[in-house]
């Protein structure tokens, strides 16, 4: 029964994908082959296959970090900032896709990396969940003790660390992210659960826009943000897998 709940529920989120996505991904298509088929009729120099090689060096360059600014090209995905948000992202499981070694040296290291990293990621994770969950528990307690009440003061707790944790990891998040990155608060909400759930599509990445300049301390506050927020979203997904179960 629980797994033809599973396989009907994936299959309810995959027709409705397909009905909302389908038509947007059919009229991008359109519009990519009309372009195409306008610039070679209006540049009789250029020539299809040379055309074909340009856009995919482009689209291997852009995986790679590299954008063209005019006659320039930008770098700075694998400074240290840079470098140090990749690592938070690969021993989290985040997995953005947008970046990745491009070296058989670094793609080794990664693989090292990430065996070691991702247990010590778990552990410090799950540490700081008990200590919130601690916290929790003993202003509770405090609570009992002073206005003696008993299952008022846990359920009154449970509800501030539940909107206190909203604020801090899911709602005021997108403010920032609207200023330095010029998102909209939808995209910047939806940017802020797919990191901290893991689910991680790469849609949306900080610091990656290279008309913007931004601040050195960002990506540091960003990755410390994702740290305490998965730690946050852990403990309100093993309720629901309470509740669930």
């Amino acid at each position: 029964a629980l797994l033809v709940a599973y396989v009907g529920y994936v299959g309810l989120g995959a027709g409705v994908l397909q009905a909302l996505e389908r038509p947007a991904e059919v009229r991008a298509a359109q519009h990519l082959l009309q372009e195409h088929w306008e610039l070679l009729a209006n540049h009789t120099c250029l020539r299809g296959p040379a055309l074909q090689r340009l856009v995919q060096g482009i689209v291997q360059a852009y995986k790679s970090g590299i954008t063209l600014q005019g006659n320039t090209t930008s770098l700075g995905r694998w400074d240290f900032s840079g470098s140090f948000f990749f690592s938070i992202s690969a021993i989290t499981t985040i997995g953005y896709g947008n970046l990745s070694p491009s070296t058989v040296a670094g793609r080794i290291f990664c693989i090292l990396f990430a065996l070691f990293g991702i247990p010590l990621n778990l552990v410090l994770l799950n540490e700081i969940g008990q200590l919130m969950l601690l916290g929790v528990q003993r202003c509770a307690r405090h609570l009992e003790e002073v206005f003696h009440w008993q299952k008022k003061a846990s359920l009154l707790i449970k509800t501030c660390a539940l909107v206190t944790g909203l604020l801090l990891f899911l709602l005021l998040p997108p403010l920032l992210f609207s200023d330095k990155e010029g998102w909209s608060y939808e995209e910047g909400f939806y940017y802020s659960f797919i990191t901290l759930s893991t689910i991680g599509f790469g849609d949306y990445v900080i610091g990656m826009n290279p008309d913007r300049t931004y601040p050195g301390w960002y990506k540091n506050v960003i990755s410390l943000w994702i740290l305490f927020g998965m730690a946050w979203l852990a403990l309100v997904i093993k309720f629901c897998i309470n509740f669930l179960e």
